[in-house]
């Protein structure tokens, strides 16, 4: 299947996107590499002889297809200055997470990025940054320091995943106001709401189970190995818990020219939307409960909670306290 590409590559750009895919990407034949790139086998055959003659170390796997010997690098990087902006922009988004030991890493590697870009293109990026605000609102608000404690955490787990290492670790359960000692196998890692989650098999409740990363109070990664379960596909999984185990099925219901807007700031992955007499209805899976609530006062009587219950309490809940804020004062008015 061929990949899209905005513009044709020239051949020197297209030999060293060669190199970064059989790195990437081993056993991959002429026909492969051809459909890749957009190319005839032919071109590809001249591209791998000129590889070839410059030192590429190309070899032909048993398997079929072509690799390069194991140890080859490319020279450094040198980046254009779209790539680097996107790079560094990708960056700053990092920094808005709230696992500290992402924030920490993405600063040190954009610091690295920029300290190799040549002055014209550093000077480009610095002008770019100065122009450019990811969630002004969220960047208003002061996040805590990276301590010992949590540094690496997030790589630790995903880490411990990859190499498949159990891991134990002191977690919290707030609806017990409890610290509990887990013995886990990391099965993937999930971002969604506003944080980091760990998807886990629980030796203690012998299940596959959903830990905030926010919630481990201390962690390390065991010697002891471990098999996921059979079949397991995290994709699936996520996909048959409603993205989150504690998720919540909500439907609601928006006036037609609300909905126009209202859409692109719903905040999960739309399961369901459906014209109405009464307008647009829509679900989505969502944990907080009480963040859909404050979120859903800004549309005011253009937005009606079909389901769940529980959402039409807190909604209203929150109707009441405004009303009552507003509410005229018995006492008379000064005039």
């Amino acid at each position: 299947m061929s990949t899209p590409r905005e513009r044709t590559l020239n051949r020197t750009e297209r030999l060293f996107a060669e190199v970064l895919l059989l790195q990437n990407r081993p056993n991959m034949t002429a026909e492969d590499l051809a459909e890749h790139f957009d190319v005839s086998r032919r071109t590809i055959f001249r591209d791998l002889r000129a590889l070839s003659e410059a030192g590429v170390p190309l070899t032909y796997a048993d398997e079929g297809g072509y690799e390069i010997l194991e140890g080859y690098q490319l020279p450094p990087l040198m980046l254009t200055a779209r790539e680097a902006a996107t790079l560094l922009i990708g960056t700053e988004f990092t920094k808005l997470q709230p696992d500290l030991s992402l924030r920490k890493d993405a600063d040190e590697v954009a610091m690295k990025i920029r300290s190799v870009l040549p002055d014209e293109v550093r000077d480009y990026i610095d002008r770019l940054r100065e122009r450019t605000v990811l969630d002004p609102y969220w960047l208003h608000h002061t996040l805590p320091e990276v301590t010992e404690e949590d540094e690496g955490r997030w790589y630790k787990l995903s880490k411990a995943a990859a190499q498949q290492y159990s891991v134990a670790m002191k977690y919290y359960v707030p609806s017990r106001d409890e610290l509990t000692e887990r013995t886990v196998d990391p099965l993937g890692l999930v971002y969604y709401t506003d944080r980091w989650n760990l998807v886990a098999y629980d030796h203690l409740r012998d299940d596959i189970r959903n830990f905030r990363l926010d919630r481990i109070r201390s962690m390390h990664v065991t010697i002891q190995s471990f098999e996921p379960p059979e079949d397991f596909d995290l994709d699936a999984y996520l996909e048959e818990k409603g993205h989150n185990q504690s998720a919540h099925r909500i439907t609601l219901r928006f006036d037609q020219e609300t909905y126009r807007w209202a859409r692109r700031r719903i905040p999960a992955q739309i399961e369901e939307e459906r014209e109405t007499e009464d307008g647009m209805e829509v679900t989505f899976y969502f944990e907080n409960l009480d963040y859909v609530a404050d979120w859903l006062l800004r549309y005011g009587t253009d937005a009606t909670v079909v389901d769940p219950p529980a959402l039409q309490e807190r909604v209203r809940e929150r109707a009441l306290a405004l009303a009552d804020q507003y509410a005229a004062s018995d006492e008379p008015t000064s005039e």
